[in-house]
Protein backbone atom coordinates (compact mmCIF):
# COMPACT_ATOMS: atom_id res chain seq x y z
CA UNK A 1 0.00 0.00 0.00
CA UNK A 2 1.41 3.36 -0.44
CA UNK A 3 1.78 5.47 2.31
CA UNK A 4 3.40 8.66 3.50
CA UNK A 5 6.26 6.95 5.61
CA UNK A 6 9.44 9.00 4.85
CA UNK A 7 11.55 6.53 4.97
CA UNK A 8 9.65 4.21 2.26
CA UNK A 9 9.41 7.53 -0.40
CA UNK A 10 9.36 5.97 -3.44
CA UNK A 11 5.85 4.54 -2.96
CA UNK A 12 4.56 7.33 -1.02
CA UNK A 13 1.29 9.05 -2.58
CA UNK A 14 2.74 11.95 -2.19
CA UNK A 15 5.73 11.31 -4.43
CA UNK A 16 2.71 9.40 -6.94
CA UNK A 17 0.57 12.41 -6.87
CA UNK A 18 3.81 14.43 -7.69
CA UNK A 19 4.77 12.93 -10.64
CA UNK A 20 3.52 9.55 -11.58
CA UNK A 21 -0.23 9.90 -11.80
CA UNK A 22 0.08 12.38 -14.91
CA UNK A 23 3.09 11.03 -16.68
CA UNK A 24 2.75 9.94 -20.30
CA UNK A 25 5.59 7.71 -20.76
CA UNK A 26 5.19 4.12 -21.53
CA UNK A 27 4.48 1.86 -18.64
CA UNK A 28 7.25 -1.04 -18.39
CA UNK A 29 5.20 -3.52 -15.80
CA UNK A 30 5.59 -7.49 -16.33
CA UNK A 31 3.48 -10.15 -15.13
CA UNK A 32 4.73 -12.00 -13.15
CA UNK A 33 4.10 -16.04 -12.36
CA UNK A 34 2.80 -17.40 -9.61
CA UNK A 35 5.17 -17.93 -6.65
CA UNK A 36 4.28 -20.34 -3.75
CA UNK A 37 4.16 -18.87 -0.01
CA UNK A 38 7.51 -18.86 1.55
CA UNK A 39 9.24 -18.58 -2.13
CA UNK A 40 11.24 -15.66 -2.39
CA UNK A 41 11.10 -13.31 -5.27
CA UNK A 42 14.36 -13.17 -7.51
CA UNK A 43 16.18 -10.45 -6.04
CA UNK A 44 16.68 -8.13 -8.56
CA UNK A 45 13.02 -7.68 -8.14
CA UNK A 46 13.30 -7.15 -4.39
CA UNK A 47 16.23 -4.52 -4.74
CA UNK A 48 14.68 -2.20 -7.02
CA UNK A 49 13.05 0.78 -4.98
CA UNK A 50 11.08 1.72 -7.69
CA UNK A 51 8.99 -1.15 -8.39
CA UNK A 52 6.94 -3.32 -6.20
CA UNK A 53 5.12 -6.70 -6.67
CA UNK A 54 1.34 -6.35 -6.80
CA UNK A 55 -0.99 -9.36 -6.16
CA UNK A 56 -4.51 -8.78 -7.16
CA UNK A 57 -7.35 -10.56 -8.58
CA UNK A 58 -9.38 -9.05 -11.38
CA UNK A 59 -13.01 -10.43 -12.91
CA UNK A 60 -12.18 -13.71 -10.84
CA UNK A 61 -8.70 -14.26 -12.28
CA UNK A 62 -5.46 -13.84 -9.63
CA UNK A 63 -2.56 -11.49 -11.40
CA UNK A 64 0.63 -11.24 -9.65
CA UNK A 65 2.35 -7.69 -11.60
CA UNK A 66 5.23 -6.24 -11.44
CA UNK A 67 4.87 -2.48 -11.47
CA UNK A 68 6.79 0.57 -11.03
CA UNK A 69 5.75 3.06 -8.07
CA UNK A 70 4.08 5.32 -10.37
CA UNK A 71 1.80 3.44 -12.14
CA UNK A 72 -1.78 3.62 -11.87
CA UNK A 73 -4.66 0.84 -11.78
CA UNK A 74 -6.06 2.12 -15.17
CA UNK A 75 -2.25 1.67 -16.59
CA UNK A 76 -2.41 -2.05 -15.31
CA UNK A 77 -5.51 -2.93 -16.58
CA UNK A 78 -4.90 -1.64 -19.86
CA UNK A 79 -1.31 -2.48 -20.61
CA UNK A 80 -0.40 -5.68 -18.83
CA UNK A 81 -3.45 -7.03 -18.45
CA UNK A 82 -5.03 -5.53 -21.95
CA UNK A 83 -8.33 -5.19 -20.38
CA UNK A 84 -9.59 -1.88 -22.28
CA UNK A 85 -12.67 -1.60 -22.16
CA UNK A 86 -11.62 1.10 -19.34
CA UNK A 87 -10.73 3.46 -21.13
CA UNK A 88 -9.18 6.81 -19.45
CA UNK A 89 -10.37 10.33 -20.71
CA UNK A 90 -9.18 12.81 -18.18
CA UNK A 91 -6.42 11.52 -15.88
CA UNK A 92 -8.11 13.92 -13.51
CA UNK A 93 -10.82 12.18 -11.43
CA UNK A 94 -13.46 14.19 -13.63
CA UNK A 95 -15.32 12.33 -16.15
CA UNK A 96 -15.48 8.77 -15.28
CA UNK A 97 -14.56 6.82 -18.09
CA UNK A 98 -12.09 4.71 -16.00
CA UNK A 99 -14.37 3.46 -13.28
CA UNK A 100 -14.18 -0.04 -12.06
CA UNK A 101 -15.20 -1.93 -9.09
CA UNK A 102 -12.34 -2.45 -6.29
CA UNK A 103 -14.03 -4.80 -3.43
CA UNK A 104 -16.81 -3.56 -4.41
CA UNK A 105 -16.78 0.08 -4.47
CA UNK A 106 -16.72 1.74 -7.22
CA UNK A 107 -13.24 4.39 -8.13
CA UNK A 108 -11.84 6.12 -10.57
CA UNK A 109 -8.61 4.01 -11.76
CA UNK A 110 -6.72 6.65 -13.89
CA UNK A 111 -5.63 8.16 -10.13
CA UNK A 112 -5.52 5.29 -8.12
CA UNK A 113 -1.99 3.85 -7.35
CA UNK A 114 -1.79 0.27 -8.53
CA UNK A 115 0.25 -0.21 -5.31
CA UNK A 116 -2.92 0.64 -3.35
CA UNK A 117 -4.73 -2.25 -5.38
CA UNK A 118 -2.61 -5.16 -3.64
CA UNK A 119 -4.68 -7.85 -2.60
CA UNK A 120 -7.70 -6.57 -3.84
CA UNK A 121 -10.72 -7.71 -6.42
CA UNK A 122 -11.23 -5.54 -9.24
CA UNK A 123 -13.94 -5.88 -11.45
CA UNK A 124 -14.30 -3.80 -15.03
CA UNK A 125 -16.19 -4.01 -17.92
CA UNK A 126 -14.96 -7.28 -18.84
CA UNK A 127 -16.06 -9.56 -16.17
CA UNK A 128 -20.02 -8.42 -16.24
CA UNK A 129 -20.78 -11.01 -19.00
CA UNK A 130 -20.98 -14.51 -18.57
CA UNK A 131 -19.41 -16.14 -21.94
CA UNK A 132 -21.98 -14.94 -24.63
CA UNK A 133 -24.58 -13.78 -22.30
CA UNK A 134 -25.12 -9.99 -20.88
CA UNK A 135 -25.05 -8.77 -17.65
CA UNK A 136 -28.58 -7.34 -17.19
CA UNK A 137 -27.26 -3.69 -16.58
CA UNK A 138 -25.54 -3.92 -20.37
CA UNK A 139 -28.77 -5.85 -22.24
CA UNK A 140 -30.47 -2.34 -20.37
CA UNK A 141 -27.97 -0.50 -21.98
CA UNK A 142 -28.23 -1.89 -25.44
CA UNK A 143 -31.94 -2.33 -25.45
CA UNK A 144 -32.66 1.55 -24.20
CA UNK A 145 -29.83 2.71 -26.63
CA UNK A 146 -27.58 3.63 -23.47
CA UNK A 147 -25.11 5.39 -25.45
CA UNK A 148 -23.84 6.85 -28.40
CA UNK A 149 -20.14 7.48 -29.21
CA UNK A 150 -19.60 4.39 -26.32
CA UNK A 151 -16.57 6.23 -25.10
CA UNK A 152 -18.37 6.45 -20.98
CA UNK A 153 -20.52 3.77 -21.27
CA UNK A 154 -17.91 1.08 -19.12
CA UNK A 155 -17.43 3.78 -16.67
CA UNK A 156 -21.41 4.25 -16.79
CA UNK A 157 -22.40 0.74 -16.81
CA UNK A 158 -19.49 0.01 -13.87
CA UNK A 159 -20.70 2.94 -11.66
CA UNK A 160 -24.67 1.27 -12.40
CA UNK A 161 -23.34 -1.80 -11.07
CA UNK A 162 -22.08 -0.35 -7.80
CA UNK A 163 -25.28 1.35 -7.52
CA UNK A 164 -27.87 -1.81 -7.70
CA UNK A 165 -25.28 -3.68 -5.52
CA UNK A 166 -25.80 -1.45 -2.37
CA UNK A 167 -29.43 -0.31 -3.89
CA UNK A 168 -31.52 -2.59 -5.67
CA UNK A 169 -34.52 -0.35 -5.80
CA UNK A 170 -33.26 3.16 -6.53
CA UNK A 171 -35.31 6.52 -7.55
CA UNK A 172 -34.60 8.50 -10.62
CA UNK A 173 -32.93 10.77 -8.49
CA UNK A 174 -30.69 8.61 -6.20
CA UNK A 175 -29.47 7.24 -9.76
CA UNK A 176 -28.96 10.69 -11.37
CA UNK A 177 -26.21 11.38 -7.86
CA UNK A 178 -24.88 8.13 -8.06
CA UNK A 179 -23.58 8.49 -11.89
CA UNK A 180 -22.66 12.00 -11.24
CA UNK A 181 -19.52 11.77 -11.52
CA UNK A 182 -19.87 9.98 -14.69
CA UNK A 183 -19.89 12.65 -17.81
CA UNK A 184 -21.37 11.76 -21.42
CA UNK A 185 -20.25 14.43 -23.71
CA UNK A 186 -22.47 12.81 -26.18
CA UNK A 187 -25.32 14.35 -23.23
CA UNK A 188 -27.37 10.82 -23.61
CA UNK A 189 -28.34 11.48 -20.13
CA UNK A 190 -32.17 10.44 -20.91
CA UNK A 191 -31.71 6.87 -22.44
CA UNK A 192 -28.82 6.52 -19.70
CA UNK A 193 -31.30 6.83 -16.84
CA UNK A 194 -33.53 4.76 -18.79
CA UNK A 195 -31.04 2.14 -18.96
CA UNK A 196 -30.22 2.17 -15.00
CA UNK A 197 -33.83 2.15 -14.08
CA UNK A 198 -34.76 -0.58 -16.50
CA UNK A 199 -31.10 -2.56 -14.85
CA UNK A 200 -32.80 -2.13 -11.75
CA UNK A 201 -36.24 -4.53 -12.63
CA UNK A 202 -34.42 -6.40 -14.40
CA UNK A 203 -31.76 -7.58 -11.87
CA UNK A 204 -34.68 -7.73 -9.39
CA UNK A 205 -37.19 -9.71 -11.25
Amino acid sequence: MATDDPSNPSVSRRAFLKGGAIATGALSSAILPDVADGQRLPDAIERDPHRTTVALKVNGVAYRVEVPNTATLAQVLREDLQLTGTKVGCDRMQCGACTVLVNNRSVYSCTVPAVDAADTEVLTIEGLASGDTLHPIQVAFVDHSGFQCGFCTSGQIMSTKALLDRNPQPTEDQARQALSGNLCRCSAYKRILESVMTASRLMRA
